[in-house]
């Protein structure tokens, strides 16, 4: 723990949690020693704030903007370490290690994750036609000759043996397609992934201007050059997010082909499952209405909100119980009466305005100096350019309340300011209550 005073102070005066404890030393130990409190200082306002769990992906963005060197050239270096290893267990098992580029085995996890949710899918109707056949009195199963649903149906391996014998299954029997005795010109390693993955990558990286880590969303940073060569091989359009450019926050997204706006908007402002202490990413969620469609639910922003399948049905069929609060807070009540308050995170990746410059600093103290009336939000208090995409339903106007007051007990962090200050940019901090990571 050497190296952290102020995180060791903060835990000792009850703060942070050991989990919080864990994560700063983890990410900031790779940090020079004169770049560790400036990390720290950044770090120990949101840990008090947000469970361990949640913060990995933001702070490991700002840990790797306070490193002298940029991730590409770690990255280069490090990918020298890329191996395969097995190890033995006990009873017969064994296990493979594989180290390679975050990216690569990401996408390697969300591929065989999909598949084995089609297996399962598969096997589920599988056995509702046997059942459907035994109810109808069928005669023609033949016990000597099963059909292709009763070996489906007589499946029962878990998600996890599935990915396992799915994984082992390519690994044994497909051919590379990084393979260099290959003639022809089929896809290099980068080019055949086909597993899905979001990646949050600054404008100016993208164009190559510098070599700011880009945000493998719900995971790790993952290096410049190979965000870039993701961003060229997509053939799928790529989305812009706009955010406040104080704060950070998410005000909209655009894409050429609207197909799905609102999702977009959902994905790029939760970024991953609101339940308390979730981090299941938001492309592996559902679109869930707060309210349900049935009893008058509209399918707009300010009845939305990215849910995982686990959550998403807990909510529908126990007694947990959420509401939305406007600007994307969620307020969740569980079955014994207690209140978490879930807030949409910060993106790791977002622009500020310079501040050297007259024009830039004149519009950055008019977009600091609160509204009038009303709360102080960027997404509320819009301008006539309507910063929700086209095609995403607004729902009913609402007038301007004074905000929630806090509990007395928070009363005191509910008023003070985390300082944040990678270029002159500060966000106001939100209080929750705690909750352990799912």
């Amino acid at each position: 723990m050497d190296g952290f005073p102020a995180t060791m102070d903060a835990w000792e005066d009850g703060r942070i949690t050991r989990a919080h404890v864990l994560l700063i030393t983890d990410l900031g130990g790779p940090l020079p020693p004169d770049a560790r409190a400036a990390f720290e200082e950044i770090a120990l306002p949101r840990c008090e704030d947000e469970v361990a769990g949640r913060l990995r992906g933001e702070l490991g963005i700002v840990a790797e903007r306070l490193h002298p060197r940029s991730l590409t050239e770690r990255h280069a270096e490090a990918r020298e370490d890329r191996c395969v290893t097995t190890f033995p267990l006990r009873d017969g098992l064994s296990g493979l290690n594989i180290i390679g580029p975050t990216v690569l085995i990401e996408a390697v996890y969300d591929r065989v994750t999909t598949q084995g949710g089609e297996v399962i899918d598969a096997r589920a109707a599988a056995q509702a036609r046997v059942r459907g056949r035994a109810a109808a009195g069928a005669s023609d199963v033949s016990p000597v000759s099963p059909t292709q649903d009763d070996i489906l149906a007589s499946d029962s391996r878990s998600l996890d043996h599935i990915r396992a014998d799915l994984l082992l299954d390519m690994l044994l029997t497909a051919q590379p397609g990084a393979d260099p005795t290959r003639t022809d010109d089929g896809p290099g390693t980068l080019g055949a992934i086909r597993a899905k993955v979001q990646v949050v990558v600054p404008a100016l990286t993208l164009l190559g201007a510098d070599q700011h880590p880009a945000d493998l969303v719900g995971r790790a940073p993952i290096d410049a050059e190979t965000a870039r060569t993701l961003a060229g091989a997509t053939p799928e359009p790529w989305t812009r997010v706009l955010t406040h450019p104080v704060s950070g926050a998410v005000l909209a997204t655009d894409t050429r082909f609207a197909e799905a706006p609102l999702r977009n908007f959902l994905q790029a402002r939760d970024r991953h499952c609101r339940f308390p202490g979730c981090r299941v990413p938001a492309i592996r969620c559902e679109t869930d209405h707060t309210l349900d469609h049935a009893q008058g639910g509209k399918t707009c922003v300010d009845n939305s909100a990215e849910l995982c399948q686990r959550h998403h049905s807990m909510k529908q069929f126990t007694a947990w119980q959420v509401r939305q609060l406007g600007d994307g807070l969620l307020e969740w009540t569980s079955p014994l009466g207690h209140s978490y308050i879930d807030q949409p995170p910060a993106p790791t990746v977002h622009f500020v305005p310079d501040l050297d410059d007259p024009g830039a600093r004149e519009q950055s103290a008019r977009l600091r100096s609160p509204p009038r009336h009303g709360r102080a939000s960027p997404i509320r208090h819009r301008s006539e350019h309507s910063s929700i995409p086209s095609g995403v339903a607004r729902g009913p106007e609402r007038t301007a309340t004074p905000p929630r007051s806090p509990p007395a007990r928070r009363t005191d962090r509910a008023t003070r300011y985390a300082p944040f200050r990678l270029r002159r940019m500060s966000a106001p901090r939100r209080s929750v209550r705690p909750w352990t990571s799912c």
